[in-house]
């Protein structure tokens, strides 16, 4: 080999040596204010599996996030969506195969507007609610998996609120409750598979009171009331 060809390679080289940590440095970056720029990875201590990845532009974050549980490998158990425009993220979680388990969004750390939960088996969903700072707010319908309704109850600032219907898998209700403010309060209905009433009563404060009706076969069949009165001492 010429000098001339090897004083060309040794400089191609050359380049290439101190190009390597000058790309790696392009990863984990502040900008001049001190806040955190770019492309930015982290792993969980002592550990080579990936804690997250996304980018920062001047500390906020933008485009796609990924987060992944200590086990996980390649496969992220939280997928966040940031817009550089909105204080609010496109959120979704996943199971450790990859399933889609719930999706909705949030505003920093707190839940916000509809959320969406799917069955474990299938793609069907489970729950709709609805968050307002964080809290469950309006109502939340729970499906079985075929898509029948399993459940109706209201929330009002993360408390139960209002009428709480369930239902069979054959659309037949099976209770009719009522929550006052995140306890059963008011009147309390429960009936059979076939839409028979079984127990008729009422609820205050989160326990039952006054007369209770237990039917068969459309009979009051036994009465009890609350609450019950304690046995007299000797």
């Amino acid at each position: 080999m010429s000098t001339m060809k090897l004083a060309l390679f040794l400089s191609f080289f050359g380049s290439l040596f101190f190009l390597v940590p000058a790309i790696g440095q392009e990863v984990n970056q502040y900008d001049a204010a001190g806040q955190r720029h770019g492309i930015w990875k982290k792993n969980f201590p002592k550990s080579d599996q990936l804690r997250y990845e996304g980018k920062f532009e001047h500390g906020k974050e933008v485009g796609t996030f990924k987060f992944y549980c200590e086990d996980c490998g390649s496969q992220p158990m939280v997928i966040k969506e940031f817009d550089k425009n909105s204080d609010r993220a496109e959120v979704k979680y996943f199971t450790k195969k990859g399933k889609l388990a719930s999706e909705g969004q949030m505003r920093g750390k707190e839940r916000v507007g509809e959320w969406v939960y799917y069955h474990k088996k299938g793609n069907t969903v489970l729950t709709r609610e609805t968050y307002v700072n964080g809290k469950l707010d309006g109502k939340k319908v729970t499906y079985y998996p075929d898509g029948t309704l399993t459940e109706e109850l209201t929330y009002d600032r993360g408390s139960r609120e209002g009428p709480n219907n369930y239902y069979s898998p054959d659309g037949v209700l099976l209770k009719k409750l009522q929550y006052i403010n995140d306890q059963l309060h008011g009147p309390a209905e429960y009936y059979d598979a076939q839409g028979n009433l079984t127990i008729k009563g009422q609820y205050i404060n989160g326990k039952k009171h006054g007369l209770w009706k237990y039917y068969k076969n459309g009979k009051v069949e036994l009465e009890e009331t609350y609450p019950k009165p304690r046995p007299r001492s000797n």
